[in-house]
């Protein structure tokens, strides 16, 4: 396997100095949409029986590589941005309060390529759609996504009679070879490594001929459980008959009744995770952070922050304007289980950094199989500005020490970015490589960030 904690050789021209907060940060910061929400919903939207639209969608890396996949498959995505938004069709900008995407579904159909960049929803997500097409579909990617896992996907297909060429490596590249419809029934996966696997198989299984029963029987537990709780929430209210663990039913197995879906008009929630560098400033900073539109009921993992972000230090009041959070001065140490939202763990580590104590972070071996290593990537980076920190079997032991200015380097990988640019809030000198990696789910993250503390977006950005 390539070695991930190594930065890249033209790491020194893309350096963004990152801000250092001069005092208590007072701000509202608007919050682009979900992409875990914008992602489910375009897949479920592309297998309906009827056009949806999908609101104030995010437009990132990640949605438009899905927008372009499913366009590739056949599916109409029609593009509307109101004349106050700043975003125009096809390249990323912020959340829009105009902005929707009308999705025509029709039959799927290749020969078709899809790039899925290092997107894990589009390299999982849309397989199983492809086996459903008339043709050949070919998926490749970034360097990297030939290193994540795919197994589980892939495995689950085959058993329900799939025929995918990947030279027995059950990774990209890979050919998914349709013949218009999947039998579908029972399948054991091991999901241990990736939720997705679960969501992916559980997303088209209204369009299998018999439906799906899917049984996780890996060794270890599923990771990040809120997003197949999400995605079994989104398929039920596109009218999917859905049987979950939660409901009562068996563990680790979940099932869907072949039948039609609704085409919906889906409003996208703020993304919760992508908020947590904005709300992380109020806690370093002493000062006070508002996202408005933060949702009272949600299935996004994201939400966790609210108690995470408490037990740290922070006073959160969650009102008509939003979620509120204002720093108490101190930042405190924490013991916790982040094994279901394993994607707030770098901007967690970030704060436990600059914390009055030891942090201790677990259940995110799984971690090691994301955009990058991203255990081995933090202990190193926070490590190199003075921080001690070691890895476990299962997460990150951090010890604070006295943080000084260096190079933080993120591999490619938009929360290690965001972590660098919480870290250079409380330490000088902080240098960011290669801050548009946020723009795989985060936008314009500079111009939000410089928005926040009230200065010009620094140069590099």
């Amino acid at each position: 396997m390539a070695d991930h904690t190594r930065p890249p050789e033209n790491a020194a021209d893309t350096l963004w100095p990152a801000p250092l907060a001069r005092g208590p940060v007072e701000a509202t910061v608007t919050v682009p949409g979900s992409k875990s929400v914008t992602n489910r919903g375009l897949v479920l939207a592309a297998l309906a029986s009827e056009p949806g639209w999908l609101r104030r969608p995010l437009r990132s890396r990640d949605t438009l590589l899905m927008v372009a996949a499913l366009r590739a498959l056949g599916v109409e995505i029609e593009e509307t941005v109101s004349s106050n938004s700043a975003a125009t069709p096809g390249s990323p900008g912020p959340r829009a309060a105009g902005e929707a995407w009308r999705i025509i579904p029709t039959a799927l159909q290749g020969p078709a390529t899809v790039d899925v960049g290092n997107a894990g929803t589009v390299m999982r997500f849309l397989p199983p759609l492809a086996a459903l097409a008339e043709g050949d579909v070919r998926f490749d990617g970034d360097p990297r996504s030939y290193e994540r896992p795919l197994h589980g996907v892939l495995a689950g297909l085959r058993a329900l009679g799939a025929r995918i060429e990947d030279g027995g490596r059950n990774a990209l590249p890979l050919t998914v070879h349709g013949n218009g419809s999947l039998d579908g029934g029972r399948v054991s996966i091991d999901a241990s490594s990736s939720s997705q696997f679960v969501s992916a198989l559980l997303l088209s299984a209204p369009r299998f001929n018999q439906g799906v029963e899917v049984r996780h029987t890996g060794e270890g537990g599923v990771p990040s459980m809120p997003h197949i709780r999400m995605t079994v929430e989104m398929l039920r209210a596109a009218g999917a008959q859905v049987d979950a663990p939660e409901d009562g039913g068996e563990a680790d197995v979940w099932r869907v009744t072949s039948g039609a879906l609704l085409g919906r008009d889906l409003t996208v929630e703020p993304d919760l995770s992508n908020a947590q560098p904005f709300l992380a400033a109020a806690l370093v900073t002493g000062g006070t952070v508002t996202v408005p539109d933060w949702p009272r009921h949600t299935s996004q993992p994201g939400d966790v922050l609210r108690e995470l972000l408490t037990e740290m230090g922070a006073a959160c009041r969650l009102d008509e304007r939003g979620l509120t959070v204002t720093g108490g001065g101190r930042i405190h140490g924490i013991d916790a289980d982040l094994s279901e939202v394993g994607e707030l763990t770098p901007g967690i580590a970030a704060l436990a950094a600059l914390a009055d104590g030891e942090s201790v972070l677990r259940g995110v071996g799984h971690l090691r199989l994301h955009e990058t290593d991203r255990l081995a990537a933090l202990t190193k980076e926070l490590g190199a500005l003075g921080c001690d920190v070691s890895e476990t079997a299962d997460g990150l032991r951090i010890r604070p020490r006295p943080l000084h200015a260096g190079v933080f380097h993120t591999y490619d990988d938009h929360r290690l970015a965001t972590a660098g640019a919480i870290l250079g809030l409380a330490v000088e000198g902080v240098e960011v490589e290669n801050i548009a990696t946020t723009g795989k789910t985060l936008p314009d993250f500079p111009a939000l960030w410089a928005g926040m503390l009230g200065s010009e977006p620094s140069e590099g950005a």
